[in-house]
């Protein structure tokens, strides 16, 4: 996300950044191009205008131009004025009154209204609410229907409506229906058009007085650009949305509905859609996607995902396992799942400070199905030889190959990435293996990377 944008930052800022002294000129010559990238980042143009307004008359003066670092001021200014234009900080929902509590979501047909009441759902239950999924969609073909089944693989409670029934009559039963079932927080799945018409602004005002909603999110999708914040623009004007949730930003290389909707509705972001899956919804944090944008990295989100991915129990008992020298492929197994937690490589490099600047990495061809690859070797083996590695001898390997579907060179290269994680992590935790060998001196050491 904001590939586009932030290589064009970046390349404005590295100049700057080679300026010993700047001038009224340089700052000028390079805000002028930070107005420009913002323009072909499909940001409002009127927004673009008072950005860089708003940043020329704190970057034109002595306190920046007579510093030691102007370059880095400059680049902190413009840090601080994306971060403000997104909305400052991150804004959580607001879940008050008596259960259940509503969340309207409202929007276009194919914003992702339905797989994002679903996400949400789930968020809600890892927050330890209890929420119940209502489909008010009666027009779309299967639109009940995919929520259900959304719902069942979350085995979360689902409000049975039927295509027969009205949306104000689901609403109305929705909440006897959530009171009966235990339930704290009504997600509401409304209708959508193709574009926005008095009929659905009719009806979601009705839902909107039936439900009285603690939170009325428009779901938007975020690859329109401009057109994401004209609709937010409609629907604040006749609803009154609460915030927005902006999906498939993860494919959106430009981002300038994400720039442009918290200044032109006054509505905050409050979460994103970065993926299809369940577990792709993510509260927006504006300073950290300001930094993303300026290359500076995102390590307190990757922290955030390494912490939900990581088990406190499952590290210690590794870190046991480690210092006993008894870590097995099993064990190894249950890391590398874990590690496909987080995401893509490349978005745990989009993470890291600097690394939007590394060209060469960006464009690594990384292999991301080496994961499963790695796995299905693992599995095709014995527990005894999961177990004990030593007993895998030539003719096991050939078996395990072709139980797996790899080649015998796929399999000691697992073996040979298996042995370094382990030498690694003994020298780091020590302990009884590491006492048997000398602690790597004269060895290369090398970070552990399973591809």
């Amino acid at each position: 996300m904001f590939d586009s944008l932030s290589d064009k930052f970046q390349r404005i800022f590295k100049h700057l950044r080679g300026q010993g002294k700047l001038t009224e000129e340089n700052v000028k010559e390079a805000l002028r191009e930070v107005r420009l990238a913002l323009l072909e980042a499909d940001v409002h143009y009127k927004v673009a205008k008072d950005f860089v307004s708003g940043i020329a008359a704190r970057v034109v003066g002595q306190e920046v131009m007579d510093s030691l670092t102007p370059g880095q001021q400059v680049i902190k200014i413009v840090n601080e004025a994306l971060t403000d234009l997104m909305g400052g900080a991150a804004e959580p929902l607001r879940l008050l009154g008596r259960p259940p509590v509503s969340i309207m979501l409202v929007g276009l047909q194919g914003s992702g209204k339905t797989t994002t009441a679903a996400k949400l759902a789930r968020k809600l239950f890892e927050e330890k609410r209890r929420p119940c999924l209502v489909p008010a969609d009666v027009y779309r073909p299967a639109a009940i229907d995919q929520l259900m089944t959304l719902g069942n693989q979350l085995k979360l409670p689902v409000y049975p409506s039927t295509g027969s029934q009205r949306p104000e009559d689901i609403a109305r039963e929705s909440l006897r229906f959530a009171t009966q079932h235990n339930c704290d927080t009504l997600l509401i799945d409304t209708a959508g058009r193709l574009h926005i018409d008095s009929e659905l602004m009719a009806e979601l005002t009705r839902l909107k007085e039936i439900l009285q909603p603690a939170e009325l999110l428009l779901v938007a999708d975020s690859m329109t650009g401009q057109d994401a914040v004209k609709i937010a623009s409609s629907f604040h004007e006749t609803l009154g949305i609460t915030g927005v949730i902006l999906t498939k930003l993860d494919g959106d290389a430009r981002g300038g509905a994400a720039l442009s909707v918290r200044a032109v509705t006054n509505c905050p972001i409050k979460f994103i859609g970065v993926g299809e899956k369940l577990d792709a919804l993510e509260v927006f944090h504006p300073d950290r996607m300001s930094s993303r944008i300026l290359g500076m990295g995102d390590v307190l989100s990757l922290i955030e995902k390494a912490q939900e991915a990581f088990d406190d129990k499952q590290a210690m008992e590794m870190a046991r396992k480690f210092r006993e020298d008894s870590f097995s492929l099993e064990d190894f197994r249950n890391q590398l799942r874990q590690i496909r937690k987080l995401g893509s490589f490349e978005q745990i490099l989009s993470m890291l400070p600097g690394m939007g600047m590394l060209k060469e990495l960006k464009k690594m061809q990384v292999d991301e199905k080496e994961f499963v690859r790695m796995e299905a070797i693992i599995n095709s083996m014995t527990k005894v030889e999961r177990r004990n590695v030593d007993v895998i001898n030539a003719s096991r390997r050939r078996r395990i190959a072709s139980g797996s579907g790899t080649t015998v060179q796929d399999v000691n290269r697992l073996l040979k990435s298996y042995d370094e994680a382990r030498r690694m992590m003994r020298q780091v935790v020590g302990g009884s293996g590491g006492s048997k060998k000398k602690k790597g001196k004269g060895r290369r050491k090398r970070a552990f990377f399973p591809f």
